[in-house]
């Protein structure tokens, strides 16, 4: 849940967006960035993670690039930027061993399980997925830019579908791999005993 939490800036980014405009939309997200790191640092002695840092610079960055260079974005060309700055996040959180969800999980689980290869392994499968749903929403901007005729509907909609998929398999899966365990785990324990017993018998 925390690992979902932390789009929060993101969401306040597509809401204010269609309101205010994109400078004060991404300048908001960076500010709800800001607040969720120092809120999580203070009360809760929490680190800092890959993804509210770069969450921070892309829409801190964006913002800065707007109101400095006086560049004006459309709006399917800022969320372009933003999805695009998202995934790339993403993936680097990936590429540095440090799958974003991984940081997430480990707050909630004893330290001692922290490097249990089903544990890990999970996070890389459930950061990867969110990745193919920033991935979804980037060809969404592109094909929206580049193709005027095709309304802008499906581009929301494949955004949502992208998200909620994302957020349905990040609650499910972990639920998923501990179910197997526990059955690989059981068909274990009931292997060891006719085994054992086996062996008595010859």
């Amino acid at each position: 849940m925390a690992a979902i939490l932390a789009f929060l800036p993101f969401i306040v980014f597509a809401v204010l967006d269609r309101l205010v405009g994109s400078t004060v939309a991404l300048a908001a997200g960076a500010a709800t960035a800001i607040v969720m790191v120092v809120h999580g640092s203070l009360l809760h002695g929490r680190s800092l993670k890959v993804l509210e840092a770069g969450t921070i610079v892309l829409f801190g960055g964006l913002a800065l690039w707007e109101i400095l260079g006086g560049t004006t974005w459309s709006m399917l060309e800022v969320r372009l930027r933003v999805d695009a700055g998202l995934m790339l996040v993403v993936l680097l959180s990936i590429a540095l061993k440090k799958p974003f969800t991984l940081q997430y999980a480990r707050e909630s689980r004893p330290k001692a399980q922290w490097s249990d290869p089903a544990f890990v392994r999970s996070n890389y499968v459930i950061t990867s997925v969110w990745a193919a749903a920033f991935l979804i929403m980037v060809i969404a901007d592109l094909v929206l830019i580049y193709r005027p005729d095709v309304p802008v509907r499906w581009g929301i909609i494949a955004t949502i579908c992208a998200i909620l998929l994302a957020v349905k398999f990040t609650a499910l899966y972990p639920k998923w791999v501990r179910r197997q365990a526990e059955k690989a785990a059981a068909a274990a324990a009931g292997a060891v005993p006719a085994e054992a017993g086996s062996r008595k018998a010859g």
